[in-house]
């Protein structure tokens, strides 16, 4: 399981809770996506079914030692008092390139199989959902029922990336957990753990790139971001006059395997424009709010419309050089 680095707070709000005798059966784990909340979520779900199997015999915490048995059968996907629930595959053998847009109703009526018997291994079991934000509406309406009335000795781990959307009557019955941006150096220590052959150079991009979520330096990785913002620097500085910086980046980004890297793009160039405004007053800084507006909309249209990739980049590329005339 990965490390759990970061949000202190949270992790210490939660192990006290755990430990008082009082826990409450449902939490929503509410922060930016990237962060952590469900690396915490499956944590603190093992440390639970741990405890509940051997009470009293771990260290004060939310970690659970790698020989316990609970860790070993949680790794292997056999633990019979855990779930998770998560969007599915389209395609069983791309697992991680195409899944559903929702966790569906059918996923969570599911859990009627293991709510009609008593847990297997102790009095407790533990159901993880990843996030509830993709619940689909049919599906958020029968796990309320859960939440309104628990199956004994059932705790729900709600991981919500904007609980804001939620239904009420959903927020209402959960204890907020609240998860934050990750500082640089704790950004650092997630990607040099989980990426121990970055060199530091990488590791510098990434963490630049990530804006306090090593989940979002994660999925750069081996992309070269510290390319792309080199790039988008250099349109930046000069306006790129001629449109040579653009076009060279257009056609990088739209030939034959560069769609990992393109969809990196994509994702980066807002976050790199904000970057952008943070540093501006006045008339430079609402041009640049308006280019980042501007920026997540094409970002948006060219994935939900296909757009073409060369095009795109050119386009994204021109809010980015537009700025320089606005500074």
């Amino acid at each position: 399981m990965a490390a759990l680095i970061g949000n202190a707070a949270a992790q210490s709000a939660f192990a006290s809770a755990a430990t008082s005798g009082t826990l409450h059966h449902a939490w929503l784990l509410a922060g930016p996506e990237g962060v952590g909340k469900a690396t915490f979520a499956r944590a603190a779900a093992l440390r639970l079914l741990a405890d509940a199997a051997a009470p009293g015999t771990l260290a004060p915490g939310v970690d659970v030692p790698g020989s316990h048995p609970a860790r070993a059968l949680m790794e292997a996907g056999s633990h019979p008092d855990f779930r998770v629930l998560s969007r599915l595959p389209k395609d069983a053998e791309k697992p991680d390139e195409d899944v559903a847009r929702s966790i569906t109703i059918a996923q969570v009526r599911s859990l009627g199989t293991m709510f009609a018997t008593r847990p297997s291994l102790s009095f407790r079991r533990v159901v993880v959902i990843d996030s509830i934000d993709d619940l689909e509406r049919g599906g958020a309406n029968a796990l309320l029922k859960n939440l309104e009335e628990p199956p004994a000795g059932t705790v729900f781990l709600l991981v919500s990336h904007a609980p804001g959307r939620l239904l009420p009557t959903i927020r209402s019955r959960c204890r907020l957990l609240r998860f934050e941006r990750l500082s640089d150096q704790d950004v650092a220590r997630v990607l040099r753990h989980e990426l121990p052959e970055a060199d530091e150079a990488e590791i510098g991009a990434l963490v630049r790139a990530s804006d306090g979520t090593p989940g979002r330096g994660l999925r750069y990785a081996g992309l070269d971001i510290g390319g792309l913002d080199t790039a988008m620097a250099a349109i930046l500085a000069d306006g790129d006059a001629g449109n040579a910086r653009r076009t060279a980046l257009a056609k990088a980004l739209s030939s034959k395997g560069a769609a990992p890297r393109y969809r990196a793009f994509l994702e980066r160039a807002p976050s790199y424009i904000a970057e952008v405004a943070r540093s501006r007053h006045g008339t430079p800084l609402a041009a640049a709010l308006d280019a980042h507006s501007a920026a997540r909309d094409l970002a948006g249209a060219a994935i939900g419309l296909s757009l073409d990739a060369q095009a795109t980049v050119f386009e994204m590329g021109t809010l980015i050089a537009g700025l320089h005339a606005a500074a």
